[in-house]
């Protein structure tokens, strides 16, 4: 399988020179909020905004200096809902390190994500880069009510296969449908363009969360992702939605019950992800997955081949085929 090192290939001088100012846009004259935001970057991950953004703007034309604006107010904007999550989550690890409320509380952690909305805002207007802060901004729109849409279905546990998707499209998708938008938008290109690209995105951003989903059913992941947290979580993901859409109404009120009442007994919920398994939820989950990573690349194919295309193309491949 080919490596994010070798994706990057085309881009790799213009995810250093992103580095860069992507540290300089977070900067500032409280000490704290330095100490903070050096922490931040210290513990980034695989840098695939940034090089969603990079390749859709080769991909449409060329990267010029707007386009490190773009991944940096992406960044910006997506580090700060990452920081107020953990908040929400109660959550003190991400990626490995510990979270900010973790080491720093929770108002301090509050006031740091809104320092760097602040900042991604700041930093497309004092430019005049409407058109991708209206884009950015209607993707972070959607990540809060897609978060919202599924902490209402949790309650209640009846997400239906429709919901599923409209909660993933807006809580995960959305995010990497602004990189591309976003990447497009960067080069001038005209709304047709940009809308094919964000919807590119969104394709990819489906893919990429089911992905996520399978993770929970597989004892051998290598993602850092304990078996059947998401049961745990109490989250429908499409794997048991499929389950419930194809069991008795005895055997629907079992489940329902081990999710919502007995997820933290091992014995039941590893018989529950047997059952995901044997009635085929992973089969027609990874099916679904294929279809929307099928309908991204034959997007992608619709644009004049390049480098930057090659290497989204192996980028979407990646999202599918990764183990972590």
């Amino acid at each position: 399988m080919i490596t994010l090192k070798e994706i990057q290939a085309p881009i790799l001088e213009d995810i250093e020179i992103f580095e860069k100012k992507f540290r300089a846009s977070m900067k500032s004259s409280v000490p704290l909020l330095d100490t903070i935001t050096r922490y931040i970057i210290k513990r980034k991950g695989k840098q695939m905004r940034p090089m969603f953004v990079f390749l859709s703007a080769g991909v449409c034309g060329k990267v010029v200096e707007k386009t490190y604006r773009a991944a940096s107010l992406i960044e910006l904007l997506h580090t700060a809902t990452l920081v107020h999550d953990d908040v929400v989550d109660d959550s003190n690890m991400r990626r490995g390190f510990f979270s900010i409320n973790a080491l720093w509380k929770n108002k301090i952690s509050v006031l740091v994500g809104d320092y760097l909305l602040s900042k991604g805002l700041l930093l497309s207007l004092e430019h005049d880069d409407f058109r991708l802060l209206k884009i950015v901004s209607e993707a972070t729109r959607e990540m809060s009510e897609g978060e919202l849409l599924q902490i209402e279905k949790a309650r209640r546990l009846d997400i239906r296969e429709e919901i599923y998707f409209e909660i993933i499209r807006k809580k995960t998708a959305s995010l990497i449908a602004s990189c591309c938008a976003c990447g497009a938008a960067s080069t001038d290109a005209d709304e047709a363009t940009i809308g094919k690209m964000r919807l590119f995105g969104e394709y990819v951003g489906v893919a990429f969360q089911i992905k996520d989903d399978l993770f929970d059913y597989d004892a051998a992941n290598s993602a850092g992702k304990p078996h059947g947290i998401d049961i745990k979580d109490r989250k429908m993901t499409l794997p048991l939605i499929y389950l419930l859409n194809h069991s008795d109404a005895s055997e629907k009120r079992w489940i329902i019950n081990t999710v919502k009442n007995h997820n933290t007994e091992t014995e039941r919920v590893k018989q529950l992800i047997e059952k995901v398994v044997s009635n085929g939820g992973i089969r027609y989950a990874h099916e679904k997955m294929m279809e929307y990573r099928e309908n991204a690349l034959k997007i992608l194919d619709e644009f004049p081949g390049n480098e930057s295309r090659e290497s989204l193309r192996q980028l979407v491949i990646y999202t599918t085929e990764r183990n972590k």
